[in-house]
């Protein structure tokens, strides 16, 4: 198989697992939310912004460190290289995961009670601490994976430990549930330890069978691997830190802003959950192939830096930006026009749907964004991008101090906006420095918009229903024709203006 068909089929495996996962973590959303309620799913949301910070420290930048070096080992043919780099990534990781796990552990009641301001808040951090090194280990042995292209693996486990995840945590929940928010939030939390654990497990037994294919054993000493980790690790690391750190603050900062202009903390954390529990994974959801073909960029570019072959560069940074922004414009008019039935049919909801159609019309900019992320990383500039995250952060908590208080749970929503904006074009101007690539957004923004946009009118005059009103059936019937009428707009006018461009390249010929 070519290396570009290969990377089409990685990038569709990925695709489709990811899309699975997703519906079936945005269906499990759906039920927390409505099994905790909205203030339970804040204080989940809470919760996990610690963790969040926890987990980037236990990982500290190793799964992309890995990949990348994997993936220079394997082009260079050095077997032993591959196995020095994982000796070295998995000391590594047990090294910051352990210390990680100790400070949670034995910090969980001064973070719960003097930082997050909850004593409910103390069991779910200490459950959450147990799983810290086990997905640690598993971000190396994922790293590996995407670095010789095996994203099957991968691919297993995701599946495989997300049903185990959805499953044993709806069971607790549903137990725990009448026991109040704290043992509810706690039942979620372990339901996410026993299946990170569960996840590691796999992902190991997948890499012993798997490593004698790639792996040669070696015996010599690999310290200079390991200086080559820490080289490459500790400032994507230092990245994270900062800018983990900055949105723990900012997401502790949020309940209490938001207080300060409802009066109640339980008040503001059911706004918060809304906005930041429900409506943001449902715009984030459409992300997911995005995300799966972005993460195979990493080694794509990495291989073609090494090679020097800037033509390769250039050409699938333009492939990458005009897919990603036809792609993303089309999810957004989607969820922007059918935002209450999204709402209401998933989370039951009118301040969910109130946030997503806020949210819908930045997604263009933020899924270009998260693309262009990838490709920096891909070319070596983590460093760069570690600037625009802390600034992007540093700037955040400035917004989200100035305009909560008075704007409430939708001055968080243009925090977001303009954020997006700003990383975004900062990303995109470096990016242009180092790839002379053309990006001419015209042709793949203005047909996707007006093709979407009479789609979904059209739609609503067929079907004559929605906002409370539909229900799961009829959400379904919606989308699958919007989408479905859209992919054949946008079909038909890639064949006229192929058929166009060869009139005219044959009259230029008889010319």
């Amino acid at each position: 198989m070519s290396t570009r068909r290969k990377f089409f089929f990685n990038g569709a495996l990925l695709t489709i697992v990811g899309l699975s996962v997703k519906t079936a973590s945005l269906l499990f959303s759906a039920f927390i939310s409505r099994a905790v309620g909205a203030e339970g799913t804040g204080l989940f949301t809470l919760v996990m912004t610690v963790y969040s910070f926890a987990l980037t420290f236990a990982t500290s930048g190793i799964s992309l460190t890995v990949t990348r070096l994997v993936a220079s080992a394997l082009g260079e043919g050095d077997g032993g290289g591959i196995s020095r780099v994982m000796r070295a990534a998995v000391a590594y990781s047990l090294v910051f995961s352990s210390v990680a796990t100790v400070a949670l552990l034995f910090g969980a009641d001064f973070l719960g009670t003097h930082i997050l301001l909850d004593e409910r808040a103390v069991l779910s951090i200490r459950i959450l601490s147990f799983s810290l090194i086990p997905t640690a280990i598993s971000a190396v042995i994922a790293g590996y994976f995407v670095g010789i292209r095996r994203v099957v693996a991968n691919a297993a486990v995701q599946v495989t430990t997300q049903l185990f995840k959805i499953t044993i945590t709806v069971l607790l929940v549903i137990k725990m549930a009448e026991y109040g928010t704290r043992a509810a939030v706690g039942a979620l939390c372990l339901g996410l330890t026993i299946s990170e654990a569960l996840a590691f497990l796999i992902l190991f037994i997948e890499y012993v069978i798997n490593r004698r294919r790639f792996i040669k054993s070696v015996k010599a000493s690999y310290g200079a691997d390991v200086r080559g980790v820490l080289s490459m690790a500790l400032p994507l690391a230092f990245s994270a830190y900062i800018r983990s750190g900055l949105l723990t603050l900012e997401h502790i900062l949020i309940p209490k802003q938001l207080a300060k202009g409802q009066g109640s903390l339980n008040d503001a954390l059911a706004e918060y959950g809304t906005l930041h529990g429900m409506a943001l994974p449902l715009v984030l959801y459409p992300m997911s192939p995005l995300s799966s073909f972005a993460g195979l960029l990493v080694p794509e570019f990495a291989e073609s830096l090494a090679m020097g072959d800037r033509d390769r560069l250039k050409r699938i940074t333009e492939e990458s930006l005009h897919a990603t922004l036809a792609y993303a414009t089309v999810a957004a008019v989607m969820l922007y026009v059918f935002s209450e039935e999204l709402g209401y049919v998933i989370y039951n909801s009118y301040g969910a749907a109130r946030f997503i159609a806020m949210i819908a019309p930045i997604i263009p900019i933020m899924y270009l964004d998260h693309v262009t992320d990838a490709i920096l990383k891909g070319i070596g500039e983590q460093v760069y991008s570690m600037w625009v995250n802390i600034s992007d952060s540093v700037l955040s908590i400035i917004l989200v101090l100035i305009l909560i208080p008075k704007m409430g749970a939708s001055g968080y929503a243009i925090v977001i906006i303009v954020m997006e904006a700003y990383n975004f074009v900062l990303s995109l101007i470096r990016l242009k420095s180092k790839v002379e690539f053309t990006f001419k957004p015209i042709k793949s923004l203005v047909v996707p918009l007006f093709g979407s946009i009479c789609v979904a009118v059209l739609t609503r005059e067929i079907f004559r229903f929605g906002g409370r009103s539909v229900g799961a059936v009829g959400l379904v019937i919606l989308l699958t024709f919007s989408l479905s009428l859209t992919l054949a707009v946008l079909m038909l006018f890639k064949i006229i203006t192929e058929r166009k461009d060869i009139t005219q390249r044959k009259k230029s010929i008889i010319n």
